[in-house]
């Protein structure tokens, strides 16, 4: 860890006090990531609605269907205040065990939330981060994700996808960012995870961020660079598919290829608090 000087501790003290000021006016802040480059906030929702409200539907679409979304996964997305609203300043995804038919005529066993900011907010490049408490329990499956705008285009996953933060039940410690391409997608995309010492990460919130760059996506857990993907990485004769803008998703999945299906240990109603969603472009240099 790096030693400051008095003057770095005073500016930093004085640059904390400053974006405390800007938040609390409602403006644009800039902040210093845990790389340490200056990024400025250009979007952001800190869900702080009405006890009971819906999410801003300016800001998110909410996704329905039980078609399991690729990878058989078991819930019913809804619209419904059940599975998804606003609570004492968080985002409350609710996954619950009920049967439920859609209007598609699809029956499932559960029901949870799917949000989406595509045609409302997409960006290319930035510091994208959420402050999350996941829930626990076997076959739970939390993300915060990112795919390309391109995708009713090109495909997936010509678009590009980028997990910000997934987690399995089974592992309440580890937590995983990947990246999905054309030739590295599924179980072959590109992926790091980082494991707290001690305790799960259900017990509290989190930080959860990319710093995307061209050429560079750096992954966050709190103030930890866990992971770094650049072209270098790549499978060989397969391409580098983020430039174009992307959107973010945030879900509660339950069951699926990869957690496995909950277990009689399993107890419901599980949910995922979002605490905010912010994004940030690299301020210009000085």
């Amino acid at each position: 860890m790096k030693c400051w000087c008095r003057i770095s501790i005073f500016r930093f003290v004085l640059l904390a006090a400053v974006t405390l000021v800007l938040v609390a006016c409602g403006q644009s802040q800039t902040t210093s990531s845990p790389a340490g480059n200056p990024w400025t906030l250009v979007w952001s929702d800190e869900f702080g609605g009405s006890n009971g409200s819906a999410p801003d539907s300016s800001k998110w679409n909410l996704e329905t269907g039980g078609d399991g979304w690729g990878n058989h996964e078991l819930e019913y997305y809804t619209s419904r205040l059940q599975n998804a609203q606003i609570q004492n300043g968080s985002l409350v995804i609710t996954a619950l065990k009920e049967p439920y038919t859609g209007t598609d005529g699809v029956t499932r066993n559960y029901t949870s939330a799917r949000m989406k900011t595509a045609g409302k907010f997409e960006q290319q490049y930035g510091r994208f981060e959420a402050r999350i408490k996941i829930p626990y329990g076997q076959g739970m499956w939390p993300a915060f994700w990112m795919l390309g705008n391109d995708i009713g285009t090109v495909g997936w996953p010509t678009c590009g996808e980028i997990d910000i933060m997934e987690n399995i039940g089974k592992e309440p410690a580890i937590v995983h960012g990947t990246i999905h391409g054309p030739g590295y997608s599924g179980g072959a995309g590109i992926g790091s995870s980082f494991s707290l010492a001690s305790g799960r990460f259900a017990d509290d919130y989190h930080l959860y961020a990319v710093e995307w760059e061209p050429n560079v996506i750096r992954f966050y857990v709190d103030s930890n660079l866990y992971a770094t993907r650049t072209p270098a990485e790549l499978p060989q004769g397969t391409k580098w598919v983020y430039d174009p803008p992307f959107f973010m998703i945030l879900n509660l999945a339950v069951g699926g290829d990869w957690p496995g299906a909950p277990d009689n240990a399993t107890v419901f109603p599980q949910t995922m608090l979002v605490d905010y969603v912010r994004v940030y472009k690299k301020s210009v240099s000085r």
